[in-house]
């Protein structure tokens, strides 16, 4: 159970804009770290209301937690363990090294989202945050919509994930590898391998497990051999998830499925009538002021600005990905002043 003192919690409740913590390195933590436990992890869904028009009532789910780092940890386990990406652990724990965290180290576990404007259908990626949203209407109450959400690892700089719209137009389970002439270049040069292509269900298939194909495209939503990869810059511009992820979301996904690309570095939303902002890094250089892009997300959620923009402003260059409550709370304010760096 989480032990740390007031002034530490203070400072995590501040951190994550959440009314508390949800302390989880509980007894479902594996006592090692393995395929096997990774295969057999939680990974939540989120039911919320919808009004009149189909939106969500509330744009904000799940809580933010803290973890205990243990002797052997990496941030990159906690994050696999939890469903975070790289960049998602690591942006809410600024300081913290990441392979070779210090342990006894209390951390902040970032499983609180706003979701991204305003799709709500289908599947929706919004590539600053590295995330993957997965709408769907009950069976039964279609006033009620389920909310998965996945952490990805996306295209490179040079090879960017594109923005857009798409449709599913096929499913394989094993899919065969046949390496694009460009990659085969790279891999020629890297390391002599002139593979023009890599039998499905091999070790070294990046495509992992199952992939699903998008229309007017090359580019599909993947596994992966490689799951350190998941919340990086890694690919050719595909979306690659970890394997228990892409076999979790795999059947969910019909043929014609909507697949919304979308690219919101700040994100806006409100839960029990309070005011959140959640601001993640420019990974593509796209955005020319992150205040202007905090403007539009507050409107067209139909937000005010805050009275204080010192908060929002915070957020803003911090970019810790972590919801922030844009209400003044001055005991959080001294917290955050007398704790330690």
């Amino acid at each position: 159970m989480f032990r740390g003192k007031a002034i530490v919690a203070s400072l995590l409740v501040a951190l994550a804009g959440c009314s508390a913590h949800r302390p989880v390195a509980d007894n479902r933590t594996p006592t090692a770290w393995s395929e096997d436990a990774f295969s057999r992890k939680d990974i939540p869904s989120f039911v919320i209301d919808t009004d009149r028009a189909g939106g969500p009532v509330d744009t904000v789910v799940g809580h933010a937690a803290s973890y205990r780092v243990r002797p052997g940890d990496t941030l990159l386990d906690v994050a696999r363990w939890y469903d975070l990406g790289y960049n998602e652990i690591v942006a809410a724990n600024p300081g913290v090294d990441p392979w070779v965290p210090t342990p006894g180290t209390e951390i902040v576990v970032p499983t609180s989202f706003v979701l991204p404007c305003c799709s709500y259908d289908g599947i929706v990626v919004n590539l600053p945050e590295m995330r993957l949203y997965k709408y769907r209407r009950l069976p039964g109450a279609p006033q009620r919509l389920e909310v998965a959400t996945f952490p990805v690892g996306m295209g490179r700089d040079d090879r960017r994930t594109p923005r857009g719209t798409y449709r599913v137009r096929g499913k394989t389970e094993n899919p065969q590898w046949n390496i694009p002439a460009s990659i085969r270049r790279e891999h020629i040069a890297e390391r002599g391998d002139r593979r023009t292509f890599i039998a499905g269900g091999a070790a070294d298939n990046p495509l992992g497990s199952h992939r699903i194909e998008l229309a007017d495209t090359l580019y599909a939503i993947h596994g992966t051999n490689i799951p350190w990869g998941i919340g990086m810059l890694v690919s050719h511009g595909c979306l690659r998830l970890y394997p228990e992820d892409i076999a979790r979301l795999y059947p969910d996904v019909p043929i014609g499925t909507k697949v919304h690309f979308v690219y919101q570095p700040v994100k806006a939303g409100t839960r029990d009538g309070e005011t959140f902002v959640e601001a993640h890094a420019d990974v593509y250089g796209y955005t020319r002021s992150l205040s202007a892009d905090a403007r539009t997300a507050l409107r067209r959620r139909g937000l005010a600005a805050p009275a204080d923009p010192s908060v929002l402003n915070t957020a803003l260059r911090e970019q810790r990905g972590v919801p922030t409550t844009l209400r003044a709370e001055p005991e959080r304010s001294a917290a955050l002043d007398r704790a330690p760096r």
